[in-house]
């Protein structure tokens, strides 16, 4: 069974940083296509950033762009999600997800990806 485990969230000021990371187990990483997604209490899920499988292809919702970076280590089946100048807005809680099937864009929709990690809690005060 493929299992995905977030760790590095934590609670920051405002413009501080974290690395987010998401361990794979259980499946064959290099041919997932993965993606980060947040939740704040009271609202949908929404993506945040995602990699192609070989990390050639990466996209961001618009809040993130500028900001966070994804990234991603084939051999340790892992994927990062670099966040920079964290602001209240970005407080929720952060799962990874993989998509096993192939396309040629990142999808940006919840229902598009097959497994989910636990989530990690990102609190950012003002």
């Amino acid at each position: 069974q493929v299992q995905l485990v977030e760790s590095g969230g934590g609670l920051v000021q405002a413009g501080d940083s974290l690395r987010l990371s998401c361990v794979t187990s259980g499946g064959t990483f290099s041919s997932y296509t993965m993606g980060w997604f947040r939740q704040a209490p009271g609202k949908e899920r929404e993506f945040v950033a995602g990699i192609s499988r070989n990390g050639g292809i990466t996209s961001y919702a618009d809040s993130a762009k500028g900001r966070f970076l994804i990234s991603r280590e084939n051999a340790g089946n892992t994927v990062y999600l670099q966040m920079n100048n964290l602001k209240p807005e970005d407080t929720a809680v952060y799962y990874c997800a993989a998509d096993r099937t192939f396309a040629f864009v990142v999808y940006k929709g919840a229902a598009e990806y097959d497994y989910w990690g636990q989530g990690t809690q990102v609190t950012v005060s003002s």
